[in-house]
Order: structure tokens, then sequence, then C-alpha cells
């Protein structure tokens, strides 16, 4: 891996209007007029997140909707349309995306799907999927995640025009047919999902499907390591692949039925259209590696984390992993947002050694990685800093423009507290 001397990024911070803005996985894209999509999440159960757009041109955020309003539930009086988990996929001019519950309930000491409204509300009714006109700004409303749940993860084949979801809590795997508006509940995929009883039937489930544009078959993984593929034609099944596994001691060691880490699944999957094959990244122990589906292989590349994570060895104080993960503009390089150990007097900061649920364990600073397919090198491009020195945290999403330029949704400071907004990332 090769590192700038002395390298350090700037993080320009953007504030898009809203004070209750919270932490956004994955819902940062861009578009194929130049301009950056994204949403913000609210915690609070009656407000839903906001979708808004950034034209990198002259620096300009547009308020699109609100994701609630969106949905068609303003005046439902339910739990709100809190956020959005998923990545922009596009379509004729069209963006699709879906919606998640931003509200929990704890119960039994994790953040659960509320069995107890609030305030009066009615419970929260399912995540939406949806589309966004381009030209004309218009929402519609393709259907809605079954059994009151909300959308986690999901995929797209934009040539087929078929959407594929798995449903947080339960783990439901749902499939959308967008030409026939048809919604199809394939069934559970790994026990009882992040609603079960931990030690038990509980498993953390997939954050990232793959889609094959050259088969139109989706790819999911389990937190026991094992890799599902779903065919959508003729009537859609899905089975485990028999002859390639994460299950590797690179990754580490863990329990499935144990909350705290994404197990062995992976942590994001990307198409490389070049190669005909996917590249992912392992969240805990931050390997990149190769998954050929047609092949049925996989083969790890290199471990793509941050020099400074490279020297001490440890993992991810980020007990996930990070979302931000994602092919450049060229087509060949990846680009990866991750963190880095932070040494005081130097002595690495520590965290702590287990936690209940996916979150940071520690503090870590923020590193751009750059990897080249063709000639297989990586680059970390250093330390990404506010103005004020201060570090951006929780950034589990990316976007580059046609012009080279790096966006996340991170944690800042603002006149109204801590809040997570829209960032562009510079080396001036």
């Amino acid at each position: 891996m090769k590192n700038q001397p002395n390298a350090q990024l700037k993080a320009k911070a953007f504030y898009s209007g809203f004070p209750h803005a919270h932490d956004t996985y994955l819902a940062l894209s861009r578009g194929s007029d130049g301009k950056i999509y994204y949403i913000l999440s609210s915690e609070i159960p009656d407000e839903g997140g906001k979708f808004y757009v950034f034209d990198p041109t002259n620096d300009e955020i547009t308020l699109l909707a609100d994701l609630t309003d969106a949905c068609g539930e303003k005046d439902l009086n339910a739990i709100a349309q809190g956020k959005s988990h998923v990545e922009f996929y596009e379509a004729d001019g069209k963006l699709y995306f879906a919606t998640h519950v931003g509200y929990y309930e704890m119960i039994d000491g994790m953040e659960r799907l509320p069995e107890n409204a609030p305030d009066g509300l009615a419970l929260y009714p399912g995540g939406h999927f949806l589309s966004y006109d381009i030209q004309n700004g218009k929402i519609k409303d393709l259907g809605i995640m079954p059994h009151g749940e909300g959308v986690l993860s999901m995929a797209m084949d934009v040539l087929r025009k078929q959407i594929l979801a798995i449903s947080w809590p339960s783990g439901y795997l749902v499939h959308l047919d967008v030409n026939t508006g048809k919604v199809q509940n394939m069934g559970l995929i790994s026990h009882k999902g992040e609603a079960g009883k931990v030690g038990n039937d509980y498993r953390v489930l997939c954050r990232s499907l793959l889609n094959d544009p050259s088969t139109g078959k989706f790819y999911f993984s389990t937190s026991e390591g094992d890799i599902y593929c779903f065919d959508p034609q003729p009537e859609g099944s899905f089975y485990k692949l028999k002859d390639v596994n994460l299950r590797l001691d690179y990754f580490g060691q863990y329990d499935p039925t144990q909350p705290g880490s994404m197990g062995y699944n992976w942590r994001k999957v990307i198409w490389n259209e070049k190669e005909g094959v996917a590249y992912g990244v392992h969240g805990n122990s931050g390997y990149l590696f190769k998954f050929d589906p047609q092949n049925q292989s996989l083969e790890l590349v290199e471990r793509l984390t941050s020099l400074p994570s490279r020297k001490s060895g440890m993992f991810d104080q980020f007990s996930y992993g990070y979302l931000g993960f994602q092919l450049g503009p060229d087509g060949e390089t990846i680009y990866y947002l991750t963190g880095g150990p932070i040494y005081q007097e130097g002595k690495r900061l520590v965290g702590e050694k287990q936690i209940a649920k996916g979150g940071a364990k520690g503090l870590e600073s923020l590193h751009l990685i750059t990897y080249h397919i063709p000639s297989g090198s990586s680059t970390d491009h250093g330390p990404i800093f506010y103005p004020d020195g201060s570090i951006p945290t929780y950034v589990n999403s990316i976007a580059i423009d046609f012009q080279g330029k790096v966006y996340a949704l991170a944690r800042m400071q603002s006149e109204f507290g801590e809040i997570q907004d829209l960032i562009q990332i510079s080396a001036d």
C-alpha cells in the first residue's frame, strides 16, 4: 500500500436545513445528471427523514421531499418513515430507493422495531419502495414491505427492473417486479434475523445485496458465512451456493447468534462490469475480496484498511465495518472511507472490547483509501479533518462526482448540537 507522506484531507461541511438529522447509512448516490442525492435520517417518532439533492456546480442544496409525505402517510398519525438504508438505483431517468424506520424501542437492552407506539401514534406501517423522476420531480409509491418491517438492504437489476430487498428486523427476502408492481415475500433468510433471541435464533442481517446484470441473479450473505442466490425467473427462488462461502480464517472467528458484529457477512459488495465479477469488503477485518458468482469462487485480494490500521494489526473500532465503499466514475478504482487508529503520546486509543450492537467501540480517524483494480495498487490518502481539526465520524456512505470529488454523510457539530450532514472531501 502506498501512502502520501504527511497527507491530510479536508472535509467541507454543508448544512441542509434539518436540525434533527441523525446517522444515515448508504443513502447517498450520484445521479446521471451529476448531482448528489441523499437522505438525512430522523430518530423522532413523528418526524420523517428528508430527501435532498446537492448540485456540485454551485453547491446548492434542495429539499426534495419528506419521506413520510412521499409515502402518502402524512395524515396516518403513525411512526414516521425516519430514514432510508439503501443506495439509489437509476433506470430510465428515475431513482429507485426505499424507506426504513428511524425510531426504535429498547427491548431486552437492544434497539428493536417498536411494539409500543409513543404519544398515541400508530405502529410503524412498513417501509416503502419509491421512485423519483429526475426530470419532473414526481415521487411514486411502488409498494410496501410486508409485516410492518423496514427495508434494511436493497439491490436493483436496472436492466430488467427487478428489486430485491431484505426486511428489518426479521429478515424477510422480498422481491418487487417494477414492471408488474407485484411484491412477493420469499420468506425468512436467516432464522429470525435481528428480531431473534440473542444466543438462540438471533442473526445479524446482510446490509448489501449484489445483482449480476449479465444474468439478472441476486446474491446476499448470512452471518454464518453462507452466500445465497436469488433468481427472479420464472417464479423466484433462493438457494445456498454449495461451492463457496465466507468462513475464512482471515476474517476472524464469530458466533452468529451474538450481536456486536456482522459475523461472516460481507459488509459491502459492488459489481465490476469490466471484469464481470464483484468486489467486496469484510467489515471487521477490512479484507478486500473478489467474488465470481458464475464460477462460485471467492479470493482475498488484500487488507484494504488505513495504513495505521495495517500497522496496528487491529480491527476497526466500528464493529460492523464501514459501508462507504464504491466504484469510481472510471469504473476501475474503488473508493473506501474507513477508520484509522488514533494515537496519543505514542499509544493507540483503545475502545470497548465488546458492545451489544453494531456501533463504535471507540473514536477513530477517517481515511480515504483507493484501490486501482487493473494495477492492483492501493493508496491511503490520509486522515480527514474538518477545518477546526475535529474528525468526521459515523461515516457509512460515499459518492464520487464526475470531477472526482468525494462526498459522504458524517457527524458534525452545529448550533443545534451534533447532527449528521453532507461533507465534501478534498486535498485543498
